[in-house]
């Protein structure tokens, strides 16, 4: 009499040591998550103190303070996002595991199904032929589920890889406990992402010798199913949607690195093309980075490319929403003066129409002139 657990052996080592892609509560992704939250409390914390300081002092001391300030709190929104795409890579790749399990557990009860269906006719010779040939089939069948969770865990790997790079800013501005936090998450979440990749090769190996040995029963085995999983990968283009909470921001990757978000479209367009006119020379009344262009000129051309119309002289240009508070400063924001004019591009810093045009901290004085305040023009 033949002994099908034999037979089912090889499945269901197999599917015992695939595991269940359930996380524990505590583990990496809720870390990781409950780090971020952290973080945005802090960043807006931040905003409040930013916006007292600057009530409360003024001039270039307070400038260079502020600049610092919002520096740390990019610094802040970039690491806690970069904490949430993390915790959604470890989500994702439990659920490929999970998904895999339920896939190998199907695979058993389907070949225990075929197996028990055979009656007596499993003791005969034909019988016994049909047996190990369905055993061969549901191993290659099992094959093909960790080849394919393999393949994602893979690819959640590298997503994990590309979103651990440090922000510009040093972590040594931030508390440490945070820091500490969410370095510890990272590193378990890459950790977890490798050991489940690296456990799915195994199992390759391992069942691939029991495949072999099987096949001798048989000269022609099934043919293996092969299945390629998909996964998102964090984008590296200069701009992408924001994930904030109004759907609206749209986040930008400046000239050193930073990631920040614009309030709109507009303003991100407009960003863009004031970086772009970095270089150009200072040219009193220029209008086009081909030819030179000034301050007002600088503000009125990028606008300009983003569909929004600005009046031409620069103490005009306090338009839209009013006296956006230092704390509260998103990329394409103008700080106007009554005789000059720069845009906000965020992380602290500012682009203007110097000689040439430049990126430079973000500040509230300029050679005496009179500050009328920062403005938001798409508002």
């Amino acid at each position: 009499m033949i002994d099908i657990n034999v037979l089912a052996k090889p499945l269901l080592d197999l599917l015992s040591s695939f595991g269940s892609g359930v996380l524990p509560t505590g583990g990496p992704s809720d870390a990781l998550n409950s780090t971020s939250t952290v973080l945005d409390q802090l960043h807006q914390l931040s905003r409040n103190s930013i916006n007292q300081m600057n009530v409360a002092w003024d001039g270039v001391a307070a400038d260079a303070a502020t600049s610092k300030a919002l520096r740390v709190q990019t610094s802040t929104a970039t690491i806690s996002d970069r904490g949430t795409e993390m915790a959604t890579v470890v989500d994702q790749a439990a659920a490929q595991v999970e998904t895999g399990q339920k896939d190998l557990n199907g695979i058993v009860q389907s070949f225990l199904t075929q197996a028990s269906s055979l009656g007596p006719a499993i003791a005969t010779p034909q019988g016994f032929t049909v047996l190990v040939g369905s055993a061969i089939d549901h191993l290659n069948q099992g094959l093909s589920v960790v080849n394919r969770t393999q393949t994602e865990l893979n690819t959640e790997t590298q997503s994990m890889n590309s979103l651990t790079p440090p922000p510009s800013t040093s972590l040594a501005s931030m508390p440490s406990n945070l820091t500490s936090g969410l370095t510890s998450g990272v590193n378990s979440g890459v950790s977890g992402l490798l050991g489940l990749a690296s456990g799915a090769g195994s199992m390759v190996s391992t069942v691939g010798q029991s495949l072999n040995t099987a096949s001798s029963a048989k000269t022609t085995p099934a043919a293996s199913k092969s299945s390629t999983g998909t996964s998102a990968t964090p984008s590296n283009t200069d701009t992408a949607k924001s994930t904030s909470s109004d759907g609206t921001g749209v986040k930008i990757t400046l000239p050193d690195g930073s990631t920040v978000e614009a309030p709109n479209e507009k303003a991100a367009t407009a960003v863009k093309s004031a970086l772009g006119a970095v270089g150009t020379p200072y040219v009193w009344g220029g209008n086009s980075p081909g030819s030179g262009i000034d301050c007002s000129g600088l503000t009125k051309y990028a606008y300009g490319e983003a569909g929004v119309e600005l009046p031409r002289l620069a103490q005009e240009q306090h338009i839209g929403h009013p006296q956006v508070s230092p704390g509260d400063l998103m990329p394409g924001d103008l700080a106007v003066w009554d005789g000059h004019v720069a845009m906000v591009v965020g992380n602290g810093q500012l682009v203007e129409a110097g000689d040439p045009v430049s990126v430079s901290s973000i500040r509230t004085e300029n050679i005496g002139m009179e500050f009328y305040g920062f403005y938001r023009p798409t508002e």
